[in-house]
């Protein structure tokens, strides 16, 4: 979980310097063929070749259908937002997977835990800061992000464990770019990416799979209880990208936190 969220977080930073000069959705595009680029000789050289097939397992397809719900949540979000509220908002799907794997799993939670649960749905109400007109639209994707991300996992739980987990993690990177290309031809103009786009979607690709690879690993071999929390690892990657970019201190986190993409300014 912890290089998961690591591998997630350095895609994440790459993807919103893209944003800044290209459709949200024909990044993610790009970023899904750049991952695809990358996935494919990889499964070959891992001796999975004849089980590709298993990518359109439908246990495993409807796994990453929620991924790709959750990431078009996203991409949106993390486009208008600075990227340190939009993680924290997405840190409530640790306490969604929770409660989930409660009910469907009949994993214990416990009084104390609950209690935490609701303290960190709190901090995500903080975080979008609703008014009397509502809650921010792009709140509200972040929100959606994770409310999806959480059901990805527990519907990842239902996968086989005849099917290897990169083959998983490919699928997920195949569902998003067809997704993604559906919903930039809908809604977006093909602007012509720079070398700088490719090279960052290049590298976002790259770490994505082993983000989808580590996350999904995680859970399928750890109980929920015990992976979760390792969720929250996010926070610190984004306290070590905040200070490789601009040399913020910890201190200003999360209030000066667009230290992220600064460089995208």
């Amino acid at each position: 979980m912890i290089i998961s969220t690591g591998s997630y977080l350095v895609n994440d930073t790459m993807m919103k310097l893209a944003t800044s000069g290209l459709p949200s959705y024909e990044v993610l595009f790009l970023r899904g063929a750049a991952a695809t680029l990358w996935g494919f000789p990889l499964l070959f050289a891992l001796g999975y070749g004849k089980q590709i097939p298993l990518i359109f397992d439908k246990r495993v397809l409807r796994r990453n259908l929620l991924e790709l719900a959750a990431i078009l949540c996203y991409v949106v979000a993390l486009a208008n937002m600075q990227i340190a509220d939009s993680t924290a908002l997405g840190q409530i799907t640790p306490l969604l997977m929770l409660v989930g794997s409660s009910i469907l799993f009949g994993e214990r939670i416990g009084g104390q835990r609950m209690a935490l649960i609701g303290l960190g749905f709190i901090g995500a109400l903080m975080v979008a800061q609703p008014t009397m007109q509502g809650i921010s639209i792009y709140a509200l994707l972040a929100l959606g992000n994770a409310t999806f991300a959480a059901a990805r996992d527990l519907a990842g739980r239902r996968v086989s464990a005849e099917v290897p987990g990169m083959i998983v993690a490919i699928s997920a990177v195949v569902v998003v770019l067809i997704g993604a290309g559906a919903a930039h031809l809908v809604s977006e103009r093909w602007v012509m990416p720079e070398a700088r786009h490719l090279l960052l979607m290049a590298g976002a690709g790259f770490f994505l799979i082993f983000g989808h690879f580590f996350i999904f690993m995680a859970y399928r071999v750890g109980p929920t209880s015990a992976v979760a929390p390792f969720y929250y690892c996010f926070t610190v990657w984004a306290v070590i990208s905040g200070l490789l970019c601009s040399g913020n201190s910890p201190m200003r986190w999360p209030s000066a936190a667009s230290c992220w993409w600064s460089a995208a300014d």
